[in-house]
């Protein structure tokens, strides 16, 4: 992550000028180093400080221990002796974990024009923008990888997802359907289903459809829930409880299936048969707020004001930011 800042224990954050000898390595830098497992590394690179194989070992090794910003000189002196594509992308990972987001961005964009066949640096550079919610710098990389590429369906995935952040709901369908003709794959389908739900549009049905006939196995469940939910959507109720038990049936710690299933039990006032689907999804996870909030809207309905406040209080202990449940508790507390 961007924002994620791995400290050493016990040591002060390491700045490198990366001069060629090192001499600008502080102490505690040095004691870490000359420290086991790194100390036979570091002896050798001493012999030979141009040696580009023996620096990326230990930057690797020093990464692998959580030591980002030590590892940094070593991936630096790496990419300025080589000037290598590759490793100017490791070396760029290695900026994003020590936090140092700007340089990182400057390394992408030179990057992005030193190495035009190389998709990467857009397509990374973008992620940064995206994180930073810099969409439109954002888009501006898609867009680029899209004009070198169209066929580059993940491009095309990052745009419409990216869109659809911006609110531009038109153009994030366009994408997402441009990334699934392209590939036809569970994350892009699933995305673009999604979008189609919230405007009810039955296209979301043949997505799905779509990605179950290519599911051999018959496990897949995220596309079975979609259906329901649109199916939930446009009040096409028994269509929806198929789809929501067939994905119990393949997976039944799916809490999300139990929870709209019994919604729509619920809706119907079968409060019993809804109050048993609740308390399986509370079975499954006993940490699902939303389990404990139905379960109280059902002994709330049926007169059992107790149960209803003990539920309720569940939820809320459960997420305090669940503001049905504190309403529910405040309404029937008087």
């Amino acid at each position: 992550m961007l924002t994620m800042k791995l400290m050493i224990a016990g040591l002060a954050v390491c700045l490198f000028s990366c001069a060629p000898n090192d001499k600008s390595r502080d102490e505690n830098t040095e004691k870490i180093l000359s420290s086991t497992p790194f100390k036979s590394i570091t002896d050798s690179i001493e012999q030979f400080p141009e040696n580009v194989e023996l620096r990326l070992r230990r930057a690797t090794l020093l990464s692998q221990n959580n030591l980002h910003q030590v590892a940094t000189a070593d991936y630096k002196k790496s990419w300025e002796i080589t000037g290598d594509e590759n490793i100017g992308l490791m070396y760029i990972s290695n900026l994003l974990l020590a936090d140092k987001v700007t340089e990182a961005i400057k390394l992408l964009t030179e990057g992005a024009e030193k190495f035009p066949e190389n998709t990467e640096y857009n397509r990374r550079l973008g992620e940064v923008y995206l994180q930073k919610g810099d969409y439109n710098k954002a888009l501006k990389q898609y867009d680029d990888l899209i004009s070198k590429d169209s066929s580059n369906f993940e491009a095309w995935f990052d745009r419409g997802n990216l869109l659809a952040k911006m609110k531009d709901t038109n153009e994030a369908i366009n994408s997402l359907e441009t990334s699934f003709s392209l590939l036809p794959i569970n994350y892009s389908g699933m995305a673009l289903a999604n979008l189609y739900v919230a405007r009810k549009d039955p296209r979301a049905l043949e997505v799905c459809n779509v990605l179950l006939s290519r599911d051999s196995t018959e496990t897949q469940t995220e596309p079975l829930y979609m259906k329901g939910v649109y199916y939930s959507e446009v009040k096409q109720y028994d269509n929806a409880l198929k789809q929501f038990e067939e994905c119990i049936k393949r997976d039944w710690k799916m809490t999300d299936a139990y929870i709209e299933k019994g919604i729509i039990l619920f809706e119907r006032k079968n409060y019993a048969e809804a109050l048993k689907v609740f308390n399986m999804a509370a079975t499954v996870s006993n940490t699902d707020a939303d389990a404990y909030y139905w379960m109280g809207r059902c002994f709330e309905n049926t007169g059992d004001k107790q149960k209803a406040i003990l539920n309720y209080e569940r939820a809320f202990a459960l997420d305090d930011s669940f503001v049905e449940a504190r309403a529910a508790l405040r309404r029937l507390n008087g």
